[in-house]
C-alpha cells in the first residue's frame, strides 16, 4: 500500500515540475504519467477494483488541484523576476536633443532617413511627405530612437 502512495506523490511531484519548472519539455509529464499509471495499475491488481477506482479518483483530483494551483497568477509571481531594467545601450535622441534644434538632412527623408544635428547623425522621421538631402530641418518631437523633424523655411 505504501508504494502506491509513494508513486502517487512522485507523479504529483513530476507533474508540478513539468508545469512550473520545465514547461514544454514533457519529461516531467511522462514521468508523472508513468508513476500515476503504475500506482493505478498496482492498486487494481494488488488491492482490487474498489481500491483501484479510489486510487484513480485520488490521482485525478490531486492532479487537477496541482494544475490549478500551479497555474494561478500568485504562484508565478513568486517565481518571476520583478526587477525592471531602465537602462539602454545608448542614449535616446530625446536625452541629447531639444525640440527646436536645427540640423541638415544627410539622406532623403521619405519619410524616414538620416539627419545631422549638432555634429551627430540621427535616424529621423519627417512630418512632410519627403525632404531632399542637405535641407535644413527643425526637431519637432521624438519617437523611440527616432527624431521627428520638419523642413524649415
Amino acid at each position: 500500500m505504501w508504494y502506491i502512495a509513494l508513486l502517487v506523490l512522485l507523479g504529483l511531484l513530476f507533474l508540478v515540475v513539468e508545469i512550473v519548472l520545465l514547461p514544454g519539455v514533457s519529461i516531467g509529464a511522462l514521468l508523472a504519467l508513468v508513476c500515476d499509471g503504475s500506482a493505478i495499475y498496482l492498486a487494481f491488481t494488488k488491492l482490487g477494483t474498489t481500491a483501484g477506482i479510489a486510487t484513480l479518483v485520488v490521482v485525478l483530483v490531486i492532479s487537477l488541484v496541482a494544475v490549478v494551483i500551479s497555474l494561478r497568477a500568485k504562484t508565478w509571481q513568486r517565481l518571476s523576476l520583478e526587477q525592471e531594467l531602465k537602462s539602454s545601450s545608448m542614449p535616446t535622441p530625446a536625452e541629447e536633443l531639444k525640440i527646436g534644434e536645427r540640423g541638415r538632412t544627410i539622406s532623403r527623408l521619405a519619410p524616414m532617413g538620416k539627419v545631422e544635428i549638432g555634429g551627430k547623425s540621427y535616424e529621423a522621421k519627417s512630418t512632410d511627405v519627403y525632404i531632399d538631402p542637405k535641407q535644413e530641418v527643425e526637431v519637432v518631437g521624438f519617437e523611440n530612437f527616432n527624431v521627428i523633424v520638419k523642413k524649415t523655411n
